[in-house]
Formats: structure tokens, C-alpha cells, sequence
């Protein structure tokens, strides 16, 4: 897990609450409502994306960072149990929140947050299933390409990192023009937001690195990974 010294402020600077849903343990259990949690996604009134039952007993609340090569290794490892064996079944919902490290990752929030919920999951594990392969050529970006990340207009910037990591090409393979996706980019406004959500996780729920988890309304201490979150999980849903 990767420490972090950089506040959202200064991820915002170079590209431009706390609500844990949980019964608790030893309350008895509720009935499950039915239906299709896996493909069940809304928006938060705070503007944080939740999938499953919100009416749900568990809520797991996710900070995940899309250049954090950690929570793409979580991704990868919880998504398919993390569905099954909570979302699935109706017993836990997912909220995922955006955790702004450097100006890629604030490129991508932008992308992913501003298409419909519905799509916000389907598109947000596609990024984190795929990163080593779109985040690979900036390790090898020129002294010019850095120039353009950070310097300019805040369109200027964030457009030029797509285009240099092939964001658009990516977007468009899953339904996205590139005429919806430089509205995207543009929208200075959520990038905003965004840095302040990161903001606010940093000084008053204390996340201080990525992947990091909240349920029953606490911050998990050190559990960053899905070996130690598992049994936490298992533990309340039985």
C-alpha cells in the first residue's frame, strides 16, 4: 500500500460524509429484499456511486485511486467475490470513492464520474483491469508530453493526458465519443469536487493511502489489501 503525502489540493493544483451504512454487529438480521443487486447502481446525494441494495445491512466504502497499482490488484482479486458472496445476495452494497493522487488519476475520476451511474462500475473496473497496459507509457512519456500534463489550461491538460494514454481510444471502445469524453475533461467544475471528497477523506475519515475501507462508519486500520478485508467481510455477513 502505497502512502501518500500529496493531498487532493495538490492534485487539483497541477490539473486545475464520512456516511458508513452498517447495522453493526450482534443486531439481528433484517430479510433481504430481492432483485438484481449486481446491476443495481445509483448516485449518493454526496455524489458517491453505490452498487447493490442501498437498503442493504453492509455497506463497504471503497477509496480507490485509478494510478494506485494496488487497488488495481484489489480489483482484480474481490470483484467477482465481492459480487457473489455480498452484492449478489442483497446482504451488502458497494460505495466506491475517488481518492485524487496526481493529475492521471484526476483524468481518469473525470471519465468514469461523468457518464450515467449506470455505467460508472462497468467503466470504473475496466480502468482498474487494465491499468498496468494504459498506465504503462507514462513511465516512458518525454520531458514534452510531462510538459503538456502541466502546463496550460485545465482542458488543455487533462486532454493531452488522454490523448497521450489513448483515453479516447478506450472511451470509445465501450460507448463513449470523443465529443462526450472532451466534455468530460472540460468539466472543471467536478474535478472540483473531486479533490475536495479527497479532501475531506484525508481530514476527517483519516485515509492516508489507497485502497482504503470504511464499514460500520469506521475507517479499517491497516487493511489495504483483500486478504485482510475478507474475513472482516465474512465476519459480518454470516
Amino acid at each position: 500500500m502505497k502512502r501518500l503525502i500529496a493531498t487532493a489540493a495538490l492534485a487539483l493544483g497541477a490539473l486545475v460524509t464520512l456516511t458508513g451504512a452498517g447495522s453493526g454487529a450482534g443486531k439481528p438480521a433484517k430479510p433481504v429484499a430481492r432483485g438484481n443487486w449486481v446491476a443495481t447502481a445509483a448516485l449518493t446525494p454526496e455524489g458517491y456511486h453505490v452498487l447493490g441494495n442501498q437498503a442493504a445491512p453492509l455497506r463497504l466504502i471503497e477509496y480507490v485511486s485509478y494510478t494506485c497499482p494496488h487497488c488495481a490488484q484489489f480489483e482484480v482479486q474481490s470483484e467477482a467475490q465481492l459480487k457473489i458472496g455480498l452484492v449478489g445476495l442483497g446482504k451488502g452494497a458497494i460505495e466506491v470513492r475517488n481518492f485524487v493522487r496526481d493529475p492521471i488519476d484526476m483524468t481518469v475520476a473525470l471519465l468514469t464520474n461523468c457518464v450515467s451511474p449506470s455505467r460508472f462500475f462497468p467503466l470504473h473496473t475496466a480502468f482498474m483491469r487494465n491499468q498496468a497496459k494504459w498506465l504503462a507509457p507514462a513511465s516512458s512519456s518525454t520531458e514534452a508530453q510531462r510538459q503538456r500534463w502541466n502546463t496550460g489550461s485545465f482542458t488543455t491538460r487533462t486532454r493531452a493526458i488522454a490523448s497521450d494514454l489513448k483515453f479516447y481510444e478506450f472511451m470509445e471502445a465501450r460507448g463513449v465519443n470523443r465529443i462526450a469524453v472532451d466534455r468530460c475533461l472540460g468539466n472543471e467544475a467536478l474535478a472540483k469536487k473531486l479533490a475536495a471528497q479527497t479532501q475531506e477523506a484525508v481530514e476527517k475519515v483519516k485515509v492516508n493511502g489507497t485502497p482504503s475501507f470504511v464499514m460500520d462508519g469506521v475507517l479499517l486500520a491497516g487493511t489495504h489489501d483483500w486478504a485482510s478485508l475478507k474475513p472482516q467481510l465474512d465476519a459480518r455477513i454470516r
